[in-house]
């Protein structure tokens, strides 16, 4: 039997209940494993983190801790912490942001598809150079289209401050991408 809201989905976890957890895992997983491989480019990096997210949701579910609301922004808190730490350690990678969003047979010309292919991993890469907190807001926000509300939960900050980190971010993102195209021009 699915759980319609909320609360009782909480409720029938914190109890174990096997379809509870499973209908956790169905809605939440695939938007966590979009946004790990957003945020680190690397499938088998997402696919750990996904994974790691719901061990460590079950593990505080176990010890009678866990969310007691906003499951969604719990699990993203969680999986956030999983990329920092990933950044952290020293066996990480730069970040790519890769995710394949296009596909070459979407489109009728080669060079259509190219172009897409370059401005989707210039946007990438700009956006590896934003610092952390700005990139989560972007990619939540523009991304994973999440409201400002649902993003300051998820990074324990009020509103008007994710607004903020928005505005730098996407004035940050501007400029860089600005001065890639000015470097882009020079050297074609």
């Amino acid at each position: 039997m699915l759980v319609s809201n909320e609360e009782a989905l909480l409720k029938a976890a914190k109890a174990f209940d096997q379809t509870a957890l499973a209908q956790i895992y169905d809605e939440y997983s695939p938007a966590l494993y979009r946004y790990a491989m957003r945020q680190t480019g690397i499938e088998e990096q997402a696919e750990e983190c996904v994974a790691e997210t719901f061990s460590r949701l079950l593990r505080a579910l176990h010890a009678g801790k866990g969310p007691k609301s906003h499951m969604k922004a719990y699990l993203y808190r969680i999986a956030q912490n999983w990329i920092t730490d990933y950044f952290r350690s020293p066996d990480s990678k730069s970040v790519e942001l890769k995710e394949d969003v296009t596909s070459q047979k979407n489109y009728d010309a080669p060079d259509d598809w190219a172009e897409i292919q370059f401005e989707t991993e210039r946007v990438r890469r700009a956006l590896g150079m934003l610092p952390e907190k700005q990139r989560q807001v972007i990619v939540l926000k523009f991304l994973e289209e999440w409201n400002n509300a649902d993003i300051a939960v998820v990074l324990e900050k009020k509103v008007g401050a994710v607004k903020a980190l928005q505005s730098r971010g996407l004035a940050t993102l501007r400029q860089v991408l600005a001065t890639n195209e000015m470097k882009h021009e020079t050297t074609t």
